[in-house]
């Protein structure tokens, strides 16, 4: 029984071992070729451009699992940014009450997409379109021109090593997981989202709150790409309203999701999946960093990565028609 379940638990989360594989795979090369190696810089600044993204693919991968899309998070991302460089200021005590403010504006953000989506009855993939746009001009108001500040006892605390040359910025990334990640995905609003991607008729006739499901969902996506945002500015010590920035973000945030083994048609993935896609296309840049190839490699690789990740999540739900082909 036990040898059962433990197969079962391998085959659930195959997709998820097998990105952190490859994730570990390039890791592990780009280590081998810097020219510093294993220390704590180099760790440290790989953290905080590879925890950024992460945050994003996990605010993508929430209305994914719905069989939805957010094409307003990296303007979420931007707009965090923009804000918190005006509101992360001053003491400790304002500093705490803006990064709340930041916080709960990526929240309502994401609140404004799931009401238009569920009372509009607009595709999210519409919705968010245009909502990003709106997102954006809200950015471009407050930072017309890349300036600003923020705290900068947080930002080099939430930016730095601790003891033992662990990354903060990785210590960040798993309170998140923590804190929103595992609740919602085991609380009955989760289950619902896993239950709306497979089958939405099927969800509606079983009675789940599809709804309430799909608000809560994607006003966590809002929350977390506010925190992405966030942590930009404890990086950049800046804010830019950049849509090249938002846009790049945005389709990275999607590759991770399909990387980490999410179905795009929804009802399948995990958040932790996605983690290691976009720490995946994050290494890649840096590859081409440390083998001096050109930049303009990157989205070739990237662009190879993407596609086989969807041709197996392809393979994966063709044997599923095949094996229901039986029952009909």
């Amino acid at each position: 029984m036990m040898h059962a379940d433990w197969r079962f638990h391998l085959r659930e989360h195959r997709a998820v071992l097998a990105t952190a594989a490859m994730f570990v795979l390039i890791f592990a090369l780009y280590i081998a070729k810097h020219p510093v190696g294993w220390s704590t810089p180099v760790l440290t600044t790989a953290a905080n451009k590879g925890v950024l993204l992460a945050i994003v693919a996990m605010a993508q991968t929430l209305p994914v699992l719905t069989a939805g899309i957010d094409l307003s998070a990296g303007m979420v991302f931007v707009l965090a940014n923009c804000l918190a460089s005006h509101l992360v200021v001053g003491t400790p005590l304002q500093a705490g009450l803006g990064v709340i403010a930041v916080l709960a504006a990526g929240a309502l953000c994401g609140f404004i997409n799931g009401i238009i989506i569920v009372y509009g009855r607009l595709q999210p993939i519409i919705t968010t379109l245009a909502t990003g746009i709106i997102y954006f001009g809200l950015a471009l108001g407050l930072r017309p021109v890349p300036g600003g500040d923020v705290h900068a006892g947080l930002a080099d605390a939430l930016t730095g090593a601790l003891p033992g040359g662990i990354p903060t910025m990785l210590v960040v990334l798993v309170a998140v997981v923590l804190v929103v990640w595992v609740p919602y995905r085991r609380s009955v609003t989760g289950r619902a989202a896993l239950a709306i991607g497979s089958s939405e008729n099927a969800s509606y006739m079983s009675g789940v709150a599809i709804g309430r499901a799909k608000i809560v969902t994607y006003t966590l996506a809002g929350l977390l790409a506010a925190i992405g945002g966030l942590l930009l500015t404890f990086v950049t010590y800046s804010g830019e309203a950049s849509s090249a920035i938002g846009g790049v973000y945005t389709l990275n945030s999607i590759a991770a999701v399909v990387i980490g083994g999410t179905s795009l048609a929804g009802g399948s993935g995990s958040a932790i999946g996605s983690i290691f896609g976009a720490l995946v296309l994050r290494t890649i840049g840096d590859l081409l960093f440390v083998f001096d190839l050109e930049p303009l490699w990157q989205p070739l690789f990237q662009g190879v990565i993407l596609l086989t990740a969807v041709s197996f999540g392809s393979l994966r739900l063709l044997k599923v028609d095949n094996r229901l082909e039986i029952f009909r």
